[in-house]
């Protein structure tokens, strides 16, 4: 056989053979395509698996929220504990500082009562040491020398003093007789009880001024003679 017509035969038969590749190809092709565009039980499968992974989705995100709640949870629970904590601090503190006020009160008070007594003292010792005061006139005059009389034991009450002056000078303390005996003697009688010098001096009682003319200190010797003389001032009605 020729060599050129061997070589077309050959061409031909691997013509023939690409041409049945070529179609088991396309059909294998057109299997593929058919079999891709029918939904299979597979395609199904992984259409079913989408909603299955968006529920995994959804599942995580609740487990965020969950998560999330717990820890506002927590954080609302540490709140309140560290609130609680506050306030039990500072009732702590309210009540310490009530305590302190209540003692710093009692303690004030104790302090205005010592004060107080103290000041109370201090008055009672000022009244005891000050001199009373008595006015500057005849009721005055009687009962300072009475004050006086009652230390050292004379006698005399108030109305027979008060009767005795009002006879013997009219309650003038500088009054002075000129015209009796003893003004002839030269020993004139003077003050509210008409003393003479020598009685004065005889009589006088120590703490009184020695000045016939003060009218204590006249009242009081003239008393203490009176009382050596006649008992008391009061059985005196006379010159005496």
């Amino acid at each position: 056989m020729p060599k050129h017509i061997l070589t077309r035969g050959h061409s031909r038969a691997l013509t023939r053979h690409h041409k049945i590749a070529a179609a088991g190809v396309a059909a294998l092709g057109a299997a593929a395509i058919g079999f891709s565009a029918v939904p299979s039980n597979a395609s199904t499968t992984t259409t079913a698996e989408a909603p299955a992974q968006t529920a995994k989705v959804a599942y995580s995100t609740q487990q965020i929220q969950g998560v999330k709640a717990d820890v506002n949870s927590q954080l609302a629970g540490t709140s309140v504990k560290v609130e609680q904590i506050a306030a039990k601090k500072q009732a702590a503190a309210d009540a310490a500082a009530k305590k302190k006020a209540a003692a710093e009160a009692k303690a004030a008070k104790a302090r205005e009562a010592a004060e107080s007594a103290s000041r109370s003292a201090e008055r009672a010792e000022v009244k005891k040491a000050a001199p009373k005061k008595y006015g500057d006139n005849l009721d005055g005059w009687i009962r300072e020398a009475m004050s006086i009389m009652k230390k050292h034991d004379i006698p005399g009450s108030y109305e027979g003093i008060k009767r005795n002056i009002l006879r013997e000078s009219s309650g003038n303390p500088k009054a002075i007789n000129l015209w009796d005996i003893n003004a002839q003697k030269g020993i004139p009688s003077k003050g509210l009880l008409q003393v003479i010098p020598p009685t004065f001096d005889a009589y006088h009682v120590k703490g009184t001024p020695k000045n016939i003319y003060d009218p204590v200190a006249n009242i009081v010797a003239a008393c203490n003679y009176a009382a050596d003389k006649y008992g008391t001032m009061d059985n005196v009605d006379s010159a005496y």
